[in-house]
Formats: structure tokens, C-alpha cells, sequence
């Protein structure tokens, strides 16, 4: 059986989605392979749509559904989780979603996880948790720290790995893989290049994908892997062409290719 392929709506571009709108990607998407859409809350133009209607329009591609929504679980100096985690999770369920993927925030040692418990509890949304770019969400220590807390308590909480992101934080993919393997339930892909003393997130090439293959044996067999890297020049066939890319990663047609 083939592993899922997601395609966020991001990597068609911000301005080109915000414009178009997320539901005219999905023909789109469904036509290249792709199993699944990531839909972006950022991307929504300045009100979002009737959920549940492009719930529907998902459904009716054939796709399944991710929602990520750009906010951190913990709050600077809160011990309660974000108020915005509760109606993030309502909206994701209207949407069909059956992922929500958030950042870590600054997790403490004080920071309750009982109530985070009881708040998962009365969801059928399953939450993801995402190596971000930032200080506080991005680097190894605290996301072992409270995915050992998750494991502990038995909460229904998973990884999000973004094999890119551990670069803003000067991580290694690698290390981390090792470490957070046994929590990933999603991988985020994008090759990442220094141009003019900034990092930027570019589609992979051979040497990525052979990398990405060497994270690949920390992991589940089998995880749905996400393009989250900017899609140019012939959408339609980029977003073909990756897809069966990622869709290789981690199985033995992968191994074959490359041999």
C-alpha cells in the first residue's frame, strides 16, 4: 500500500493561494496523486470561508484533509493551554480535518497537561505538534522534554517532523530523528538553502531525497509525507513529479530507484 502524499496549499505561494483561494488547488492536487491537502489557516483572505462547504469540496476530490493553523500550544508565561487550541480544534472538525498541526510555544515544566488531556479528550481531532523555526519550538531539548511528559501521561498527541525547520535552530535533522522518531506521525519535506545570509525553503534534489530516505528508517513505515516546499514553473507536473517522489521515501521502490 502506498504511503500518503500531502500537498500543503502553501507551496503554490502565499499571494497566488490568498488570491485564488485554497479550494481551486484541489483539482489540482487530486490530479497529481496526492492522497491528502494541508490547508493553511494563514492563508484564508481575511475571513475564512464556510468550513464545512470546503470540507465538502475536499471530500469530493477524493482528498483527506489536514488543518495547520499558525499558533503555539503554550503561551509565554501561561501554564493553561492556548484559549485558541478549543476553537482551532471545533474549526478543524468542520473542515473534516482529521489533523490539527500547531507549534510547541514555551513549554515549562509548570505548564498543565492534565487540562490539555481533558481539552483532547473531548475531540476526534488528532493533534500535532510541529518542529517551528523558532527558539522555543524549534530545538531538540523541548520537544523531547514534553513528548516524554505526552508519552508519560499517555495523551493523544503526535509529532509533526519538518526535516527543514531544524535548520533555523542549527539542529540536526538527523540527531533529532533518532531522538523523536518514536513520536512522528506526519513529515513535513523541504529541502532548505542559504541565499544572501538567509535560510530558504527550495525543493529538494537527489542528495535531499537520499537524506531524507537516512531520517526515514527512525520512523513508522509508511507515514503520510507532505510537500512544503515551493512548487514553480509547471505546477502540474512539479506537483506530479514530487509526489511520486515522496511517495518512494522509506519503501523498498525507493532503495530500487536508487540503487
Amino acid at each position: 500500500m502506498k504511503p500518503d502524499v500531502v500537498v500543503t496549499t502553501s507551496a503554490f505561494g502565499a499571494d497566488a493561494v490568498r488570491a485564488r483561494g485554497q479550494e481551486n488547488f484541489l483539482p489540482l492536487i487530486a490530479g497529481a496523486g496526492a492522497s491528502t491537502v494541508e490547508i493553511r489557516d494563514e492563508l484564508f483572505d481575511d475571513m475564512r470561508p464556510e468550513l464545512s462547504a470546503l470540507g465538502n469540496s475536499i471530500a469530493a476530490q477524493g482528498l483527506e484533509c489536514v488543518y495547520s493553523v499558525p499558533i503555539e500550544l503554550w503561551s509565554q508565561g501561561e501554564h493553561q493551554p492556548t484559549r485558541e487550541l478549543q476553537p482551532a480544534m471545533v474549526r478543524a472538525a468542520r473542515l473534516g480535518a482529521h489533523t490539527l498541526k500547531i507549534s510547541l510555544g514555551h513549554f515549562t515544566p509548570y505548564c498543565d497537561m492534565e487540562a490539555l488531556g481533558h481539552m483532547l479528550d473531548a475531540s476526534s481531532v488528532r493533534l500535532l505538534i510541529e518542529n517551528d523555526q523558532t527558539p522555543q519550538g524549534g530545538r531538540l531539548k523541548a520537544l523531547q522534554t514534553f513528548f516524554d511528559v505526552v508519552q508519560r501521561m499517555k495523551l493523544p498527541i503526535g509529532m509533526t517532523f519538518d526535516v527543514g525547520n531544524w535548520h533555523w535552530q542549527n539542529e540536526q535533522p538527523e540527531t533529532a530523528a533518532q531522538l523523536l522518531g518514536c513520536y512522528v506521525e506526519y513529515i513535513h519535506c523541504k529541502a532548505v538553502r542559504e541565499r544572501n545570509g538567509r535560510l530558504h525553503a527550495m525543493p529538494p534534489e537527489a542528495e535531499d531525497l537520499k537524506r531524507w530516505a537516512r531520517l526515514f528508517t527512525h520512523f513508522k513505515t509508511g507515514l503520510p509525507r507532505a510537500i512544503e516546499f515551493p512548487l514553480q514553473g509547471d505546477v502540474v507536473r512539479e506537483t506530479q513529479r514530487h509526489v511520486e517522489a515522496l511517495g518512494r521515501l522509506g519503501t523498498t521502490q525507493q532503495e530500487m530507484h536508487h540503487a
